[in-house]
C-alpha cells in the first residue's frame, strides 16, 4: 500500500501542477480535490473530511464534528490571506507556507494522508510563489518528531477551544 501511494503521490503532483494557476486561491474544496486526486484509487472516501476522532500518539486532533466548520474557517482566514502565495519576500513566502501547513495539520481534515496532502498543497504554493518546489526527504527519524512537535504546538488553543 505504501508503495502505491508514493506512486500516485508523484504522479498527482505532476497533474496537479497543471490545474491551479499561479493566481489561484486555494480553498477548502480544493483540498479535497487534492486529497481525491491523489488517493482516489486507494480509498473510496479519498477527498472527503473525516467522521472519526484521530490522534497520533498521545496528540489528540480536532474532534470529527468539528472539521467542516474548521476547514470553512480555515478557507475564511488562512487561505484567503496566504493564497495565491504571491509576496514580495521570502520571508512572507516562508510564513505563507508555515502557516498553512501548520494550520492544515492541526485540523488533521482526512482519515489519512493528511501530512501528503499538506506537503502537495505547500508545493503547489512554493510554484505560486516562484519556487521550483519544496524537498520534504530529509524529515526523517528525529527530524521527524521534530517536524510533528513543531506542528502541535502553535495554535492549538483556539482547535481546542471548539
Amino acid at each position: 500500500m505504501d508503495v502505491f501511494e508514493a506512486e500516485q503521490y508523484t504522479l498527482v503532483q505532476l497533474k496537479l501542477m497543471g490545474m491551479y494557476s499561479r493566481e489561484h486561491r486555494f480553498s477548502a474544496a480544493d483540498i479535497c480535490t487534492i486529497h481525491r486526486e491523489w488517493l482516489g484509487d486507494v480509498y473510496e472516501w479519498a477527498g472527503q473530511f473525516r467522521n472519526v476522532n484521530i490522534l497520533k500518539g498521545d496528540f489528540t486532533f480536532a474532534r470529527a464534528r468539528h472539521v467542516p466548520q474548521l476547514m470553512k474557517n480555515f478557507e475564511k482566514d488562512v487561505l484567503k490571506k496566504y493564497t495565491p502565495c504571491i509576496f514580495t519576500s521570502d520571508d512572507e513566502i516562508v510564513a505563507a507556507l508555515a502557516v498553512v501547513h501548520t494550520e492544515m495539520m492541526l485540523i488533521h481534515p482526512f482519515r489519512e494522508g493528511n501530512g501528503r496532502a499538506g506537503r502537495l498543497l505547500s508545493v503547489l504554493m512554493a510554484l505560486q510563489a516562484g519556487l521550483r518546489g519544496l524537498d520534504f526527504s530529509g524529515i526523517r527519524g528525529k527530524k521527524r518528531q521534530e517536524y510533528f512537535r513543531a506542528l502541535f504546538r502553535p495554535a492549538w488553543g483556539r482547535i481546542m477551544n471548539l
